[in-house]
């Protein structure tokens, strides 16, 4: 049961976190103060049937997620993870069960290696153009070696005759079991992806960067989560009458219509639920009651934000560069490709200078001449009609293997989102109309 004062949480399809904390003074109607941004990245994803050979080589049939530089995916050492799916009996029932398992081997077992300048004609080497069907196959292993693997799966399949099992790599699928401690057999399905085994680290004369693979947007995710943990356990809860709710969406790479992205029903149901479960009647859900909520309510969508580059730096408009460890940046598109306007982007740099520690904004806009991203910003607001403002840690190198940003800026964006779930409604309050 819901209960003011209390923190909560949900998923959905383990890729697609919602987690709200209840004001001690909340009334059903009241208004929402929403973190919103995305969990996933560009990687490569081993397709339904992964076995393939070739020149004495195993590897595994990829497919590519999202918009990567996907030149930057070769020569990297890469591990495995995701969810399988897991046939098992009950102990309770002795009934067959699917379990499912989140697993990640931090093992370098793939790698997509490059072609040597030797083999290179003049012309490829000028520019190295990735075939994403034949180029970005990674080798596992040698053939020779692993055919002993191919006996060793069949004898734990017995007379299994899935097409599925039959269509993967046996060295893939005694690997996985052996880290499930389960048998080969015992697996039925997965979704699978690879990512670079290289650790995060610090960088730079000063340690001032922190070079990461998908910064774009776990940097993001991460103040986020930092930011509901801390406000829930705060003083602050005692005297809140909102909601503070912060939404990881999946697929927000791939265009967010899908059951878990921000073009599902997810933000909107959770306004719903969430007012008519802390309604005085909980099963009752009053449309007047949650239009209050909508109105009231505003979003910080959240998403990594694009820096100057200073080899690249005519690619920016001259007056709209973010530069790394200089702020958060406000994201603002005429063509709403963002969702900010006048009003919201106010908001968050009045938010900004309100907060315990004063954030250094920034402002984004594209050239006109260039096109523009988007975000889940328009999406959620036109979804759901709450105000919305675009926001983001400036970056370099994003949707690479390896990308890179300034460490102030973590800072910057937590202090912003405390400020936000602090100040927000004493903000509001002084807003006309």
């Amino acid at each position: 049961k819901n209960e003011k004062g209390g923190s909560y949480y949900y998923t959905i399809n383990h890729s697609t976190l919602v987690a709200f904390t209840v004001g001690a003074k909340f009334k059903s109607g009241n208004g929402f103060k929403i973190i919103g941004g995305h969990t996933d990245s560009p990687r490569l994803m081993v397709k339904p049937l992964s076995k393939r050979t070739a020149s004495g080589c195993v590897q595994l049939g990829v497919e590519c997620y999202g918009g990567g530089l996907w030149y930057t995916w070769f020569d990297r050492d890469l591990g495995i993870s995701g969810r399988v799916l897991v046939r098992t009996i009950d102990e309770v029932t002795q009934k067959e069960k699917i379990e499912q398992h989140i697993i990640s081997i931090h093992k370098p077992i793939a790698r997509v290696s490059s072609l040597c300048i030797h083999l290179e004609s003049a012309e490829e080497r000028k520019a190295f153009k990735v075939n994403r069907e034949d180029h970005l196959s990674p080798i596992i292993g040698t053939q020779k070696l692993l055919e002993s693997a191919v006996g060793l799966q069949l004898n734990q399949f017995g007379e299994d005759d899935d097409a599925w099992k039959q269509g993967q790599e046996p060295a893939l699928m005694s690997l996985i079991a052996s880290k499930l401690g389960i048998e080969t057999k015992q697996i039925c399905s997965f979704e699978l992806g690879l990512f670079d085994c290289q650790p995060a680290s610090l960088g730079g004369m000063k340690d001032e960067f922190l070079y990461s693979a998908r910064l774009d947007n776990l940097a993001t995710v991460h103040c986020a989560l930092e930011t509901i943990m801390d406000y829930s356990a705060s003083e602050d809860l005692a005297n809140d009458d909102m909601i503070s709710l912060i939404a990881c969406f999946d697929h927000e790479e791939i265009g967010s219509n899908s059951t878990q992205g921000a073009g599902s029903p997810v933000m909107s149901e959770a306004v719903e639920r969430i007012t008519a479960a802390l309604s005085e009647n909980s099963h009752s859900r009053d449309p007047e009651t949650h239009a209050s909520a909508i109105r009231k309510s505003f979003i910080f969508s959240v998403d990594q934000a694009h820096a100057v580059h200073p080899n690249y730096s005519g690619k920016h408009e001259k007056n709209h560069g973010p530069k790394m460890n200089a702020g958060v940046v406000i994201k603002t598109n005429q063509n709403q490709r963002y969702a900010t306007n006048g009003v919201t982007g106010f908001f968050a740099r009045e938010l900004a200078r309100r907060g315990d520690v004063k954030v250094p904004m920034q402002e984004f806009v594209v050239r006109s001449d260039c096109g523009c991203g988007s975000t889940i910003g328009p999406i959620l607001s036109a979804n759901t009609g709450i105000r919305t403002v675009d926001l983001g840690m400036p970056q370099l190198s994003m949707h690479s293997c390896r990308e890179v940003m300034g460490i102030a800026d973590l800072t910057h964006g937590l202090n912003l989102f405390k400020a936000f779930f602090k100040h927000f409604n004493e903000l509001d309050n002084c807003m006309e109309g």
